[in-house]
């Protein structure tokens, strides 16, 4: 049986809405003071971070940033003119496009990924104090 919800849950409930929030402003503005989007950056992440050994297609990043295919292409487009993203044919099936990070999408990527880690550790800490008030 669930027990019905208190006013400490509900106060829990807008502190992890708040911290939520608070990480995702802190990701928006540091990929804004490196000079990106924050759509370039989460495309430069799901690429970089991407879950098999293969670099990934077109439709494994629209799946990974939740996005029509014809979109993803616009994003596409856009960080390739911006000199972040490289396309190549898949050598396995030439129909289908292969994404990966120039040097200067990677050097932006890393910069980035070192200020989020740290924020994470920051993050990790107020997290488990929220969620541990909601058991």
């Amino acid at each position: 049986m669930t027990r019905p919800l208190s006013l400490d849950d509900y106060r829990a409930l807008a502190r992890f809405r708040r911290a939520l929030r608070t990480f995702q402003r802190f990701s928006e503005t540091a990929a804004r003071h490196t000079g990106l989007t924050p759509a370039q950056h989460q495309l430069l992440l799901a690429i970089r971070g991407h879950e098999t050994d293969d670099s990934p297609t077109v439709a494994d990043v629209a799946e990974s940033l939740q996005l029509k295919h014809h979109s993803t292409v616009e994003l596409i487009d856009r960080a390739s003119s911006n000199g972040l993203v490289a396309r190549r044919a898949d050598p396995a099936d030439a129909r289908r496009v292969r994404l990966t990070l120039t040097d200067h999408g990677q050097a932006k990527l890393a910069e980035l990924s070192m200020q989020h880690r740290e924020e994470l550790q920051r993050f990790r800490a107020e997290m488990i104090d929220i969620l541990h008030e909601l058991d």
